[in-house]
């Protein structure tokens, strides 16, 4: 039951450096795109994989610095016999302490017992693998594992060629199932003959031309080919092997017509069942060719919820379904930077997990604005739709998510945020100023990196609205309100929250001298109480803010013009 205790990476693709201590069974690897998730899976299959021959180019060196040669290291746990075997690897073993995670070059009893392999690739393209120990390498001793045990440790990829496990190829899951193997090279040798000169009698038939065109150049060359040139099966294209017995179903179909997703499921399925000889499984987009329902029963068979996982996984994703499936604990930031990689554990608080729950997409982002509730989500999308119509780009190309908190107390929206900045996300809050969260709370966002985008003067959201816009503006939120909510319950809301000082009649008759301040005012109380919400869902958010306040924003009150056009500077700001 061999684990991965520590992964290190150095200068493979766009990884300077990475020091990874992964869990003991499941390793989801999540973050925007282009930040590594693909070449770390790589660098392990390619550390612990089998294959004799493997083929790197320049772009497989960090910044493309031939001189610096890549370096995978990957340390292994819980190791049986064969590889604790004193006169095998006696001068590799090294002891790991998993509290503190600190290496020993001498085991020691009241540590694990571990081995550290290491990839090698220098200027020349050429890998080489070797055991790393500090003590061999005093008594000029270098060595690698077997190539026996090799095969036996290599990881299972499933990827776009997973149908190669659904016959019986060397390293193939199924050669891992069980130790029965098909003896069929006398049988199979027969049949290649067999075919060979099948062909061969009905070639000329076919090709009689042109085999008499190369007889006649054959001999006024004076090459030595007999009467008559054949068309035939090369030997080579029809030898055959154990390699070409695969699985089919009952029709006879072979099974590497399957689906990707149903193949993807089949062969994890097969892994599981093969966990005793080898279990370290790399899944890199595991959604890909899955529904919802399959994903699930995938990461099921994967062991997902189980407290004894079967298999050590190492997978990368893009999907909010899987997100949500899984515990923080099985779940890995990971954070590039031009040195350093870092590879961040979710985690499991209660903030934390109920937030991967709540807002999974928003983990697969590079930045989160957190709104305190649909009017603010629908606003900036309804504006960023606007924007993206007159040539801007839209946020969501910049890797920008929306989270929409759903209201409640003043604070909700900066611990959502906490929870996002403590992984390294750029975070921005934007909220009323109805009821101000506690001075401290907002103040320590802000010192860590966060923005805020708040209305001003104790004002909601509607109401920064119905101050801020010109004239027209206000009329046509009015018109919008009418629009979804029909005539006479606008007029009911206005004569509600004037005390029956105004109506919808006579706010309109000020629109040719200009809307007062009070009347202002009363609109913004009437669309943002408690019981008439006038715009309160994304909906109609986004339809007022892309069909009213984007085109009236140039006419609007500098300072609110100025709070809009922050919330998008951010968001195209890579900086943070």
């Amino acid at each position: 039951m061999t684990r991965i205790r520590h992964v290190q990476i150095e200068n493979f693709r766009g990884i300077k450096s990475l020091s990874w201590f992964p869990a003991q069974g499941l390793n989801c690897l999540i973050g925007p795109g282009d930040s590594g998730k693909s070449s770390v899976l790589d660098a392990i299959d390619l550390c612990l994989g089998a294959r004799r021959n493997i083929q790197f180019t320049d772009a497989d060196f960090h910044r493309l610095d031939v001189q610096d040669p890549i370096r995978v290291s990957v340390t292994l746990g819980e190791l049986d016999d064969r590889l604790q075997n004193l006169d095998a690897y006696g001068m590799y073993l090294r002891s790991f302490d998993a509290e503190t995670r600190d290496f020993d070059d001498e085991p020691e009893s009241e540590a694990e017992t571990v081995i550290t392999i290491r990839m090698t690739v220098g200027s020349d393209l050429e890998p080489s693998w070797s055991l790393i120990s500090e003590r061999a390498e005093a008594q000029g001793l270098t060595r690698n594992l077997t190539w026996g045990d090799r095969v036996r440790l290599a990881p299972t990829r499933i990827g776009t060629v997973a149908q190669y496990h659904l016959g019986w190829r060397p390293g193939s899951v199924l050669n891992r199932v069980s130790e029965e193997r098909a003896d069929a090279s006398a049988e199979l040798a027969s049949v290649a003959r067999t075919v060979r000169a099948a062909f061969g009698d009905g070639a000329e038939a076919q090709l009689g031309e042109t085999l008499g065109i190369v007889t006649g150049t054959a001999r006024e060359l004076g090459v030595p080919v007999g009467e008559s040139v054949k068309a035939m099966l090369d030997a080579h294209s029809v030898s055959l092997s154990g390699g070409t017995i695969s699985l089919h179903d009952e029709d006879g179909v072979p099974l590497r017509g399957l689906g990707t997703g149903s193949t993807r499921l089949l062969i994890g399925g097969l892994q599981r069942k093969a966990a005793e000889q080898s279990t370290i499984i790399l899944i890199d987009e595991l959604e890909h060719g899955l529904e919802p329902h399959r994903i699930m029963r995938l990461l099921g068979s994967l062991g997902a919820k189980e407290d004894e996982p079967p298999l050590q996984v190492f997978m990368t994703t893009h999907s909010p379904v899987v997100l949500q499936e899984l515990s923080g604990a099985q779940l890995f930031v990971i954070r590039p930077a031009a040195e350093h990689h870092e590879v961040m554990e979710v985690g499991v608080e209660d903030d934390m997990q109920s937030t991967i729950r709540k807002f999974p997409e928003a983990f697969l982002a590079a930045s989160v604005i957190v709104c305190e509730g649909a009017s603010e989500v629908g606003l900036v999308r309804g504006l960023d739709q606007y924007r993206t119509g007159g040539g801007s780009q839209a946020i969501a190309a910049q890797g920008v998510a929306l989270v929409d908190c759903g209201g409640g107390t003043p604070d909700i929206p900066f611990k959502r945020a906490a929870a996002f900045r403590a992984l390294g996300y750029r975070t921005a809050v934007m909220r009323d100023d109805d009821l101000p969260p506690p001075a401290d709370v907002e103040a320590a966002f802000i010192a860590g990196g966060g923005m805020v985008v708040a209305c001003r003067e104790g004002r909601k959201l509607e109401e920064e609205l119905f101050l801020s816009l010109s004239d027209d503006g206000v009329t046509k939120l009015v018109d919008k309100a009418i629009g979804f909510h029909g005539q006479e319950l606008i007029d009911e809301h206005i004569k509600s929250a004037s005390e029956n000082a105004k109506d919808l009649g006579a706010i309109r008759a000020e629109v040719p001298a200009g809307i007062g301040g009070d009347s202002r005012a009363v609109l913004g109380q009437a669309a943002g109480s408690r019981r008439n919400k006038w715009f309160k869902s994304v909906t109609y958010m986004e339809d007022v803010g892309r069909e009213v306040v984007g085109p009236d924003l140039l006419n609007a009150d500098e300072g609110f013009r100025a709070l809009l056009e922050g919330i998008f500077a951010w968001a195209h700001d890579g900086t943070g």
